[in-house]
């Protein structure tokens, strides 16, 4: 393609997808990619053709999300109107922000081919997370699904596959017809009191409550939950305190199959790019 990137910031997968850019015969300049790639210059990744910034593309307090301390306005302000900007999962105050500085973010965590790709990772990495953490294997298994979109529906099918016995929870009725439909139990989300006592493993892929304090004290005392989440679906200080094994997995692409996600973001970028420049390949 033959295109000046900068990328700013990120984990693992920004410094993989530099290197793929690379590869592919593209100049790429970086910043905040310690300790992957160091000595990078923010004035040279700022000027690019094409900057791209991280998934997500800040933490709390409108930080960056990146190695070195920016904020997202402190940033803005290295960029040009007119620079092709992408981030993944853009705020609407950060696209306020930036607007504000005449500059246009597009998401490229909107690609539905990167959120598949993304969702995909997610769940091999969540089943590799349980193996490790667990003492029994999924083969039999009871294991619940909490939610039934990108994620759960992937990850229903990988547990399923290993042999374990899958119940998927959905709050609309159409997705609990999809779960029936594959073959898997089925429950509505919103009525999950007294349908717990028997897992041995829990998933959860809501960003919203959906365990409570109450509701954990009904799983056994040796089920394993797993939230997936940005925002926490399970109560974990309430997991913990009941003496539940738990574990926050988030970011799982990133941190534990950082090559396939860089690949995964390297190839909506290349869309985007192409289909701007009427290149439908």
């Amino acid at each position: 393609m033959n295109t000046c990137f900068g990328i700013i910031g990120g984990d693992r997968r920004q410094a993989e997808l530099a290197g793929l850019l690379e590869t592919d015969g593209n100049t790429v300049y970086t910043y905040g990619l310690e300790p992957w790639r160091p000595g990078g210059s923010l004035e040279l990744a700022s000027s690019a053709e094409a900057v791209i910034l991280p998934l997500p593309l800040c933490r709390g307090d409108g930080l960056l999300n990146c190695q070195e301390a920016v904020t997202a306005v402190e940033l803005f302000r290295y960029l040009r109107p007119g620079q092709r900007v992408l981030a993944g999962q853009v705020q609407p105050r950060q696209q306020q922000e930036a607007a504000s500085f005449g500059l246009t973010l597009e998401d490229y965590f909107l690609r539905e081919e990167l959120m598949v790709a993304n969702a995909a990772a997610t769940a091999e990495a969540a089943v590799q997370v349980a193996m490790e953490r667990l003492d029994r294997t999924l083969l039999g298994m009871d294991c619940l699904v909490l939610g039934f979109g990108r994620i759960g529906k992937l990850l229903s099918h990988r547990l399923h596959g290993l042999g374990a016995k899958v119940t998927a929870a959905a709050r609309k009725p159409e997705d609990r017809a999809w779960i029936r439909a594959y073959g898997l139990r089925s429950l509505d989300i919103a009525h999950l009191d007294g349908t717990l006592s028997d897992f041995g493993a829990v998933f959860n892929t809501v960003p919203a409550p959906v365990l409570n304090g109450p509701l954990l004290a009904q799983l056994p005392k040796d089920c394993f939950c797993v939230e997936l989440a940005s925002i926490q679906g399970i109560d974990l200080t309430a997991a913990e305190r009941l003496g539940l094994p738990c574990v926050w997995a988030r970011s799982l692409p990133g941190r534990m199959v950082p090559c396939t996600a860089a690949e995964a973001i390297r190839d909506a970028v290349y869309h985007i790019l192409l289909e701007e420049r009427g290149d439908p390949a």
